[in-house]
């Protein structure tokens, strides 16, 4: 399973670390994913939805 939000389609993005010394590597921004229990069509099911969605109201928490 990917490591992605499943209301708004949000995962990790790569970018740049750089030092004091300005050496430049690799690194990946990851998004701050939390297992929700949600409740779509009168269902309750989990899922991991980043904290962006749960503050805006996209979920609707069971």
């Amino acid at each position: 399973m990917a490591r992605k939000c499943a209301i708004c389609e949000r995962h990790a993005q790569s970018g740049g670390s750089i030092s004091h010394a300005h050496n430049v590597t690799k690194r990946k921004f990851k998004i701050n994913l939390q297992s929700v229990r949600v409740k779509i069509h009168g269902k309750v099911k989990k899922m991991l939805v980043c904290t962006k969605c749960i503050r805006s109201g996209k979920v609707n928490k069971a």
